[in-house]
């Protein structure tokens, strides 16, 4: 089979492409994994792109767009700095047209919390929360949330600093874990049920998987350096189920204000309800990752799926 190439008008209309990777978030390693695979995917398809790994050896990431020559960014920085509108709004001001969600919608997606309040307000379902700090009742919120549970950084991905807790012992043991990533902590209500994951590609939900693991839940490990997470296609959903999933995630999606591409996260309950998780507008692109896994069932080349998120790349103002 002929590789997948882009045309010489399409090169011209690309440019110069700079793939923005790295950042000093604590998901650094994935996005320079997810990277280096995304370089070599427009590299095959014949786009003129190049790496730029910001904050590499302490360097100033603002200088280094500064210096760079370049047309549009490809974003594939994961966590605190690059995915929550940090780095879209200095494109921004930049007028640099950049792949992914724009400044309020990254931002709205990094905070699980403002997330999921944003949800509930235009009436999606999500599991019942509550704020953690260190002066919180936990018992209180044992009482509202019953145990098992999640804790989770409201501004982390990838899992870190995520627990599963069983009890009140646990409970301020995860909030201490959590808290060294965040000011800002959550607990969910724990949900017993099968756990999905839509990538969206233009508005688009691409095929459901289905994730089943060893572990207590998807954490890191499942999710970068396990052989035995599993990946479903045969999700076992009825027609009507598998439509009305894919229906929700990409409202979820557009409810964010979330464009280009992106993956919403969603388990279901015992009661055959699907709840949303979160949403991640910079997703991992790595040989572990789950968009490029639902883009090659839907029958796309690594190469094709990268030039169609390129083929994204605006400016908020453009929208």
């Amino acid at each position: 089979m002929k590789a997948f190439e882009i045309t010489a008008v399409e090169k011209q209309t690309f440019g110069r492409v700079a793939v923005l990777m790295g950042g000093d978030s604590a998901e650094r390693s994935i996005s320079l994994r997810s990277g280096a695979e995304v370089l070599k995917g427009l590299c095959q398809a014949g786009v003129d792109a190049f790496a730029i790994d910001l904050c590499a050896n302490g360097a100033d990431p603002v200088a280094q767009l500064l210096d760079a020559e370049f047309d549009r960014a490809f974003l594939i920085l994961h966590g605190r700095g690059g995915e929550d509108g940090t780095l879209q709004g200095l494109l921004e001001m930049l007028k640099k047209p950049y792949t992914g969600s724009g400044v309020a919608a990254s931002a709205l997606g990094m905070d699980k919390l403002r997330c999921k309040q944003l949800w509930l307000g235009a009436g999606f379902p999500t599991p019942p929360f509550a704020e953690l700090n260190a002066d919180a009742d936990l018992q209180a919120v044992a009482d509202k949330l019953g145990f098992p549970m999640m804790v989770k950084p409201v501004h982390e991905g990838s899992s870190i600093g995520m627990s599963r807790v069983k009890d009140l012992a646990q409970l301020q043991a995860a909030y201490a874990e959590a808290a060294r990533y965040d000011n800002l902590v959550i607990a969910e209500q724990w949900v017993q049920g099968a756990e999905y994951t839509l990538a969206v590609l233009r508005d688009t939900a691409l095929p459901v998987i289905k994730l089943e693991t060893s572990h207590d839940f998807y954490d890191f490990n499942a999710k970068y350096e396990a052989s035995d997470t599993r990946y479903l296609f045969e999700h076992g959903l009825s027609d009507a189920q598998h439509q009305a999933l894919q229906t929700l995630a990409v409202k979820a999606f557009s409810a964010v204000g979330c464009r280009g591409w992106g993956r919403v996260d969603v388990m279901m309950n015992a009661d055959g309800e699907f709840l949303l998780l979160e949403v991640n507008t910079l997703p991992g692109m790595t040989d572990h990752s789950l968009v490029p896994m639902a883009a090659k069932q839907a029958g796309m080349s690594f190469s094709e799926l990268v030039v169609e998120i390129l083929r994204t790349a605006k400016l908020d103002r453009e929208s």
